[in-house]
């Protein structure tokens, strides 16, 4: 019964770190914290910084991705991505983005495959396409702006 028992936890330990893993590869934010974090905030309440405001605390820097996001076309991708870094941003206390970069993850290709059986005179044929993943991405500081207006 013992050797039951041990038996079982490196097992149910395995799933556990599998599903983290399997979790963490899918993420769609990450921040690295670079000051002091705040109470976090309503997403609504972060504003987004094309140029630096005059005063301002830097919390973390962000990063976000459209993956996973179910947006199509460019402009509904990088709107997903935006709302991410309000989300994370606001999850961290920061009012503000200072949006420091945008771009383009791409990945994927095309494959094709033939298998042939042979056993019973059948013959089997299959193809695959994988065809290439456009993600927009996001980098940007999380801030907090002290004297910001309402």
């Amino acid at each position: 019964m013992v050797s039951k028992a041990i038996c079982m936890k490196p097992s149910r330990f395995s799933a556990f770190a599998f599903s983290a893993l399997l979790l963490a590869g899918c993420a769609t934010t990450s921040h690295v914290i670079t000051g002091k974090v705040r109470t976090p905030i309503d997403p609504s309440q972060v504003t987004i910084y094309t140029t630096t405001p005059p005063n301002y605390e830097e919390i973390a820097v962000i990063d976000a991705t459209s993956r996973s996001s179910g947006s199509f076309g460019d402009q509904k991708k990088m709107d997903a991505v935006v709302e991410r870094l309000k989300k994370e941003a606001a999850s961290l206390g920061a009012n503000g983005v200072l949006l420091q970069s945008t771009g383009s993850d791409y990945g994927g290709g095309v494959g094709a495959g033939v298998g042939t059986g042979v056993g019973g005179g059948g013959m089997s044929i299959g193809t695959g396409i994988f065809t290439a993943s456009d993600n927009k991405t996001g980098r940007g500081l999380a801030i907090y702006v002290p004297d910001r207006p309402r």
